[in-house]
Order: C-alpha cells, then sequence, then structure tokens
C-alpha cells in the first residue's frame, strides 16, 4: 500500500514560509538541489531544518536535487586529487556518472568489444578522447567506421 502524498497549496505555503520570504531563497535552494544536506543548509543559514524540508518539498525541489546527481559526481571527481579517495570509489564515481543521463535517469549503457579491439581503441585515444569516454561513455567517432548505426 502506498501512502496518499498530502496536496500542496502553494499560495499558502508561498504566504507562511519563511524560507520563501527569505531574501536568500535562492542561494538556498540551489544549496540543496546541489546535495549540500539539509542540516548543513539549516546551520549555515540559520533555519529550522523542518521548515526547509518542508519548503523543499512544497516547491518541488527534491526531484531536481535527484535529477542533479551529476554535480555531486562532478565535486568528488574533482577532489580525487586532494583528498584521500580509494582507487574504487573513484572508478565507482566515474562509471556512474557516466552511467547518467541530462535529465537524472540511470542508463546502463553496453558495448560489445572483445579485449583486443579494446586494447587498440585503448592505445589509439587521446587524452581528451579518454577522458570523454570515461565521463558520458561516449567513444570516439573514429571507432564506429561506418557511422554509429543507432
Amino acid at each position: 500500500m502506498t501512502k496518499k502524498q498530502k496536496t500542496i497549496d502553494g499560495d499558502r505555503h508561498s504566504r507562511i514560509c519563511t524560507i520563501c520570504q527569505d531574501p536568500r531563497r535562492g542561494e538556498i535552494e540551489m544549496e540543496f538541489t546541489e546535495w549540500t544536506p539539509i542540516s548543513t543548509i539549516a546551520r549555515e543559514k540559520r533555519l529550522s531544518q523542518s521548515a526547509l524540508y518542508r519548503h523543499c518539498n512544497a516547491v518541488g525541489l527534491f526531484g531536481k536535487r535527484d535529477r542533479n546527481l551529476k554535480a555531486v559526481l562532478s565535486r568528488f571527481i574533482e577532489r580525487g586529487h586532494r583528498v584521500r579517495v580509494t582507487a574504487n570509489a573513484f572508478v565507482a564515481a566515474i562509471q556512474a556518472m557516466s552511467k547518467i543521463n541530462a535529465n537524472g535517469e540511470w542508463v546502463d549503457k553496453t558495448e560489445n568489444l572483445n579485449a583486443t579491439r579494446a586494447q587498440e581503441m585503448f592505445s589509439r585515444m587521446s587524452r581528451a578522447e579518454m577522458l570523454q569516454y570515461a565521463t558520458s561513455g561516449e567513444l570516439p567517432a573514429w571507432f564506429y567506421p561506418e557511422g554509429r548505426g543507432e
């Protein structure tokens, strides 16, 4: 049995919500959608966690945050050279990022590639092409001799 979601009156919410009235609203919402924890936002902005949670729910920010997983993974990968991160965690983050599309949806991509062809392909790839492949799963155009065939 699924729990029935409560309908939110947007006009009422905007009239009584302390976050809606806050001049830092845009900044607060941006931090939330970029996966800054609610507890951190509330502490730094001196807000009630419950008010912040209610506001984010009322204005539909949870869905926007969910679609913004790439931002979190990007920050993690960018910081990989400055903080202690295991190789497995770093590679897993890159793999996860390559499977999330622009809508924040997980898309499993598969390539059928034998080991000899893979070795040949990677030896021909430039650094930029390798980075592109690692972050998006996109192979260089030269890999497809007869076009992408999609």
